[in-house]
């Protein structure tokens, strides 16, 4: 096959072709067929759906708002505030600037409970600072 004859046969393409059997008398008889049921049903079928996304919402709100309410509650803030702050100044150099930094977040936190007392997140600061002067100190009798 040369070239000359690829292209006849190329342009034989562009001519139109029927189809050997008429589609659209299927297509038409397959639409009669569904258009005929009644579309209530799909309109259930929604708002099922619409009440099954309310109610999982619903479900969900109250899980977490019963998760809020029986969490496990920190300690009173009057408690965390009100221990007393010892003054700890490491004999070990290494550990001096450490213990400086934790003794004045310490005492910017107890400042801060005292304005918001319930403040969970400060509750949780001021318990962290104080676990980590404990592992300070340890690490001073190690050393030491």
């Amino acid at each position: 096959m040369n070239e000359f004859e690829w292209r006849r046969q190329m342009r034989e393409l562009r001519q139109p072709l029927a189809p050997r059997n008429d589609l659209w008398a299927r297509i038409d008889a397959a639409l009669d067929d569904t258009g005929t049921a009644p579309a209530v049903p799909r309109a259930a079928h929604r708002r099922w759906l619409l009440a099954a996304g309310m109610a999982a919402v619903l479900v969900l709100a109250a899980g977490i708002g019963w998760h809020l309410q029986h969490r496990a509650t920190p300690a009173p803030a009057d408690s965390i505030a009100a221990r007393p702050a010892a003054p700890w100044k490491p004999t070990d150099p290494r550990l001096a600037g450490a213990a400086i930094e934790l003794d004045a977040a310490q005492i910017e936190l107890r400042q801060a409970m005292r304005q918001a007392p319930d403040s969970p997140a400060l509750q949780r600061l001021l318990a962290r600072t104080e676990r980590q002067q404990a592992s300070l100190r340890q690490l001073e009798r190690q050393a030491g």
